[in-house]
């Protein structure tokens, strides 16, 4: 029962545009310089997560209270482009909201999020295994994307696929690991 109801709530936390918001935040908080110990791939620490998950916890919470309220979901929503009901809204509420008082704490959007960002690091793990050419390589090769691509209906030549390896491909070595892949995908 539980899975069925935050499912519901996904279809409004997880659309396209609430991901590109999390995404323009990830970007402007990563323009800050970055110690000389960390590289690109070394992973952020939690409380740098929380902090953008608090940022973004704000562009909800308009008002300011620590709260997220059916009124302050569809504002956002709105001001995005997106319309939802009143309905909806609160039922998205109600559906993510663990003591039931018709409102979002930051630990409710919190838990949720965190689980929403698991399920999409699983399916990309799961996408880079279709291109790998040799399972368990760790990398997808020209040949293997292009592989990927011809079953998918979208073929392209060796070259083609060269390039668009090449635009992603942070460290030159010719191949997307899973790191540049995950970049990519975002």
């Amino acid at each position: 029962m539980e899975t069925e109801r935050v499912s519901k709530s996904s279809k409004w936390f997880s659309n396209k545009s609430l991901k590109l918001s999390l995404h323009r935040r990830r970007s402007k908080s990563s323009s800050t310089p970055s110690s000389p110990n960390s590289s690109p791939r070394t992973p952020k620490k939690d409380s740098t997560k929380e902090d953008e998950l608090r940022q973004v916890f704000r562009c909800f919470d308009s008002d300011g209270d620590g709260r997220i309220s059916a009124l302050e979901l569809r504002a956002y929503f709105g001001s995005i482009g997106e319309y939802m009901s009143h309905e909806e809204a609160s039922l998205a509420i109600h559906d993510l909201d663990a003591d039931q008082d018709n409102l979002l704490d930051f630990q409710d959007f919190s838990r949720f999020m965190k689980r929403e960002a698991s399920d999409n690091d699983e399916d990309i793990k799961m996408a880079f295994g279709m291109f790998e050419m040799e399972k368990g390589s760790g990398c997808i090769t020209p040949k293997g994307l292009q592989r990927m691509l011809r079953r998918l209906g979208d073929a392209k030549s060796y070259d083609e696929c060269v390039a668009m390896i090449q635009a992603f491909d942070i460290d030159g070595n010719g191949v997307l690991d899973f790191y540049e892949f995950n970049q990519m995908m975002a």
